[in-house]
């Protein structure tokens, strides 16, 4: 289902308080390097892709943000979760129903852009969407009070990460189905829809401690992005 006619939006949901990391600022305003910071880093990775939006979700109270100084970027407030922070977005977004939505976390600086792409072009030529995930590599227990019950098969599976893109439509009608999903795959998995896979890094990672914030920090000084 190749649409060279479908535009490409980016949402950035970034309402999150940064509580686990024990820190008096959000994770996503830390400093990554060289005065930049995670933030900073996530969207300048993503204007590169040239959407005809960028919108980034925010916590109602921040305070940090216009500090950033960032051209190009639009902001709405986010709501109490993730989906109800991308929702806000795309209430924003003027986009068609076979539109493009990219959805990547603001404390994922690490991800590259070549990865970006090939989840696009997947994208294009797949209605049901997309996400960007690696097989699972480590054994994996069950564990009930603290003991191991059972070791679990992980043939079959894979950490999701983000980006995740969806058609505007089919994301804005599962997300309000299912408010409470924690990521877009899973609210489109709930209509019985099933994205497409496209394999990414391991170094793509999550900030959310500071052993996190410590390799992100090693892995843009260290990698090409």
């Amino acid at each position: 289902m190749h649409n060279p006619l479908s535009r490409l939006y980016v949402v950035v949901p970034a309402a999150g308080t940064g509580q686990r990391m024990g820190s008096a600022v959000p994770k996503q305003y830390l400093e990554l390097n060289s005065g930049q910071t995670v933030l900073g880093m996530t969207v300048s990775k993503l204007q590169s892709l040239r959407p005809e939006r960028l919108v980034v979700a925010l916590h109602a109270a921040d305070t940090w943000f216009d500090d950033l100084h960032l051209s190009g970027v639009d902001r709405v407030v986010g709501g109490e979760n993730r989906a109800a922070s991308v929702l806000s977005a795309l209430t924003a977004i003027d986009a068609r129903d076979d539109d493009l939505i990219l959805v990547h976390d603001a404390v994922r600086p690490c991800v590259r852009v070549a990865d970006i792409n090939r989840l696009i072009d997947l994208a294009r030529d797949h209605a049901e969407g997309a996400l960007l995930a690696t097989p699972v590599i480590d054994t994996l227990k069950r564990v009930t009070d603290q003991r191991v019950t059972a070791t679990v098969d992980r043939s079959q599976l894979w950490q999701a990460q983000t980006p995740q893109i969806f058609r505007f439509e089919l994301l804005k009608r599962a997300l309000l189905a299912a408010p409470a999903a924690t990521d877009e795959a899973s609210a489109v998995e709930a209509l019985g829809i099933l994205p497409r896979i496209c394999r990414g890094r391991a170094d793509n990672l999550k900030i959310t401690t500071n052993e996190d914030l410590a390799m992100a920090r090693f892995i843009v000084s260290s990698a090409p992005q």
